[in-house]
């Protein structure tokens, strides 16, 4: 009876839960085992041919001045674009959960950006950048904008970080409303019967029980800004003078234009490294802040 009912009970499972675990399978895991056996090859892209070499492609990835730097410049980048993405989501989700006319409409507005592909994204922010802020900036007289943000290797870095965060803001703000929903009323109304400030309610009430949320737009704005190459395709292609090549774009042109596959992919295990020690860290030490309500 009890052999019938595990049988059962797989072929439930299988019916139910083997379609899933086959695709994950088939796109993640199978590629990643592959690529990272291909980090151990001297695998030609063009012949095929192929032999085992050891770590010399990562003792070449930590001798790769050029990727460093541009793992250093990833780094940088995705600081600022996590921190200007989380806040402007936070406090947008917290000025569209106060019951005025038009949150529907503002909400699809702000998500929007998130629905187009990276590609177009980044033209439309290059046509912004390098023809319209100009054009505006000499008509004008805004000093800021009478270049191309694009031909500067300063300004070039503050246009990738605001095109990835105006598609990243709508989606966690999304996650942050859905987190504000968690807040108990009786709880907000006792802290404005006892005279607290909006300030006040934020920090000491809003914060504390809105971490699970912090935490999953922290974790998803930091694996997104990581792997963004289509923007720096798009937006600056790397320049000017390449100052402004995050390290995907290094990988894909390392791997599949060099002709260095087994380096460009161990450079990829490296960044995967990387993303995954910061990712875990943030949400463990931010999880120790979370509280009851």
């Amino acid at each position: 009876m009890n052999k019938k009912l595990s049988l059962k009970n797989a072929g439930t499972f299988l019916v139910f839960g083997g379609p899933s675990i086959f695709a994950f399978a088939a796109v993640v895991i199978i590629p990643f085992i592959v690529g990272l056996y291909l980090t151990f090859t001297n695998w030609d892209v063009r012949t095929g041919d192929s032999s085992l070499i050891g770590f010399t492609n990562y003792l070449e990835v930590f001798r790769d001045k050029v990727f460093l730097q541009q793992l250093w410049f990833t780094l940088k980048y995705v600081f600022f674009t996590v921190v200007i993405a989380n806040v402007f989501a936070f406090f947008i989700a917290l000025a569209l959960t106060r019951g005025g006319r038009g949150e529907q409409w503002l909400r699809t507005g702000f998500f929007t950006p998130n629905l187009v592909g990276g590609i177009v994204l980044g033209y439309l922010w290059q046509t912004l950048f390098s023809q319209v802020l100009p054009y505006l900036g000499a008509k004008y007289g805004w000093e800021l904008f009478q270049t191309s943000w694009l031909t500067n290797t300063g300004t070039a870095f503050w246009a990738l970080i605001i095109a990835t965060a105006w598609q990243l803001v709508g989606y966690l703000m999304i996650i942050y409303i859905a987190g504000f929903t968690g807040v108990p009323n009786d709880v907000l109304e006792a802290a404005s019967i006892d005279g607290a400030g909006r300030t006040s309610v934020i920090r000491r009430i809003i914060l504390p029980l809105t971490v699970p949320a912090i935490v999953i737009c922290i974790f998803i704005s930091l694996s997104r800004s990581f792997l963004t190459y289509d923007i720096n395709l798009a937006l600056t292609k790397g320049g000017p003078f390449n100052s402004t090549e995050l390290a995907t774009y290094h990988i894909v042109q390392k791997a599949f234009l060099s002709n260095q596959y087994g380096v460009g992919q161990a450079e990829a295990v490296v960044l995967f490294a990387v993303v995954a020690i910061i990712a875990l860290t943030q949400s463990y030490l931010l999880k120790k802040l979370e509280v009851e309500s």
